[in-house]
């Protein structure tokens, strides 16, 4: 069984505390045990820490509100603090997959933030786009989750291939250098 960490991240959380949801789900065939870290996340005092979702998470689901041009603006706040992490520090962060999620699509009509402008944002910043609307077609959301955990669960698989093919060439190195591995008599 596979294990899947997602933080959703943006600024719609007001008021509220973080979560964490679990769900063990089916997804192509392989049993995954899913963890969603919602922690409601407002900017505190100017600052904007995220260093434990930075640590935890294996994918990133940023979230802003259409019609509200300030979260629009705390959403690209938080892609400039993913992708511009410490690679050192958080190496896993800039292989992680982002998406950016433009949420109240039935609100369109109040729109402040224009799809074009979501969709820069996104390219500019190596992760996928979408727009929506949660509270009207939950399988549009549904839709969105499942293209995220595939995405995460396939970066998993060439993660092992790349760490597979890399010791199996470091293998290849040493024994080039030193000589086949002799039995102890």
């Amino acid at each position: 069984m596979s294990e899947v960490k997602l933080a959703v991240l943006g600024s719609e959380g007001a008021g509220k505390s973080e979560c964490i949801y679990t769900k063990h789900l089916c997804l192509d065939g392989r049993q995954t045990h899913l963890e969603i870290y919602d922690p409601c996340s407002q900017p505190r005092k100017g600052k904007l820490s995220l260093t434990n979702e930075l640590h935890w998470a294996d994918g990133f689901v940023i979230v802003y509100d259409i019609s509200d041009r300030t979260s629009f603006a705390f959403a690209k706040a938080l892609l400039y603090r993913i992708r511009e992490s410490p690679v050192g520090a958080f190496k896993k962060v800039v292989e992680s997959p982002v998406f950016l999620v433009g949420n109240k699509q039935d609100l369109c009509h109040m729109r402040e933030v224009g799809w074009n402008e979501g969709q820069k944002l996104a390219m500019e910043n190596k992760c996928q786009f979408c727009e929506l609307s949660a509270a009207e077609h939950y399988q549009e959301v549904t839709t969105m989750f499942t293209k995220a955990l595939r995405n995460i669960t396939t970066n998993f698989k060439v993660k092992e291939k790349r760490c597979l093919s890399g010791s199996k060439s470091m293998a290849k190195l040493i024994n080039s250098m030193f000589g086949k591995r002799r039995k102890s008599v």
